[in-house]
């Protein structure tokens, strides 16, 4: 068999079973209307909750940085590409998350990369929530570390796995703050008193908690008040904040460590210095405009209160992530092709992203919708729901 028959044949599996993707690219920034081939389109799958992505406030902030500083950083921040930016960003980001100190990364998938497979090895065990994000399970698998996944938020199974385990090596619980295709959260008190009891570090992934959730916007460690439980905090600047890279959050020694010992770290170019000066912009933003915050939870918690109403399945989403369960692949790819044909977008999550017969629309809300906006939408979803026999 040669290399395109090879690919004929896999793309012609994925296409049978309807997993098959392709790109539809977006023209126009990342609001709550999109164009796409010129037509007007509703945007409800970003991660631009906070409408960050297109303020201006943040465009100005990386058009100072980029006539101080040019676009790129050159090297790896070990070689000569360490910007002021960086550091700038990095002590705003420990000094709002109430850390000692802070590593940017470029990445989120990057930094979950680097954090768990520097920290271990193949003599310690990860206990992993099931639902976790694929960069956490793939920086387990890099590690060499046993992984162990727990049934999703199942607390009482996770005790149990750690009553059994018999490791000597170090032990670690890691999840997911939010979870990006179920909409909830994770419980945290529970996961910190069971670190405590069996001796487990404890990491956490925010990046669709940061901007979101606390007074503050911390995330969600700060919303259960447990900025002084968790070893590791990792989050990303691509979502809530609106710019682009990721961080990880938590003591000297660990921040020093990252620097010495995560590939992922040592061997990239470092960030866009514009995009760290917008990045420490956002995070300011963030810090002192609560009002954004709450008119983005006024707009999620009317769309899923009346999406339940309408019979849909959101499972137990609780944050601006509402999934709409169905299942079928075949139904749920026909669905958003139905609301693409009436200039609505919503992906269509099919396995492997999520488990197997819970194919499901993946809406997110961001501050920027409009009632009028978000109640056509809802028409729309009532009416197909109806002609697909889902509701």
């Amino acid at each position: 068999m040669d290399f395109n028959e090879f690919l004929d044949i896999q793309l012609k599996d994925l296409e049978n079973k309807g997993l098959r993707r392709s790109l539809k690219t977006v023209s126009g920034m990342q609001s709550s209307l999109v164009l796409i081939d010129g037509k007007k389109y509703l945007n409800f799958c970003s991660n631009n909750y906070l409408g960050l992505a297109n303020d201006s406030r943040l465009g100005q902030a990386a058009l100072n940085s980029l006539k101080q500083g040019g676009i790129g950083a050159g090297a790896s921040r070990l070689v000569c590409g360490n910007i002021d930016q960086h550091r700038e960003l990095e002590k705003t980001l420990a000094e709002f998350k109430g850390t000692e100190s802070c590593l940017l990364f470029s990445t989120g998938y990057m930094a979950n990369l680097g954090i768990i497979s520097s920290l271990f090895n193949r003599h310690d065990v990860i206990f992993s929530d099931r639902l976790n994000h694929a960069s956490i399970i793939d920086g387990i698998q890099l590690s060499g570390a046993a992984m162990k996944r727990y049934p999703h938020c199942d607390m009482d199974a996770l005790e149990k796995m750690l009553k059994e385990d018999a490791c000597l090596g170090k032990r670690a619980i890691i999840t997911d703050t939010v979870f990006s295709m179920d909409g909830d959260i994770a419980p945290l008190h529970d996961i910190v008193d069971l670190a405590k009891k069996y001796d487990c570090i404890v990491i956490v992934d925010e990046a669709h908690g940061f901007g979101v959730f606390g007074e503050n916007g911390r995330g969600v460690v700060e919303h259960f008040g447990l900025e002084d439980d968790i070893d590791v905090q990792m989050g990303t600047l691509s979502k809530a904040a609106g710019c682009f890279g990721a961080y990880v959050c938590g003591s000297q020694k660990l921040i020093d460590f990252l620097i010495n010992k995560a590939r992922s770290f040592i061997y990239t170019t470092g960030m866009p210095p514009m995009m760290a000066a917008a990045g420490k912009r956002a995070v300011e933003i963030i810090k002192s405009e609560a009002q954004t915050r709450k008119a983005l939870w006024e707009n999620t918690n009317y769309m899923r209160a009346s999406l339940k109403m309408t019979g849909f399945n959101t499972l137990k989403s609780t944050t601006p992530i509402i999934p709409i369960v169905i299942g079928d692949n075949e139904k749920t790819v026909e669905f958003s092709k139905r609301l693409y044909e009436k200039q609505v977008l919503i992906g269509a999550i099919r396995p492997p992203t999520v488990p197997e017969n819970t194919a499901r629309l993946r809406m997110t809300m961001m501050v920027s919708h409009t009632k009028k906006e978000i109640d056509w939408v809802l028409d729309n979803l009532q009416r197909i729901g109806k002609e697909l026999c889902l509701i």
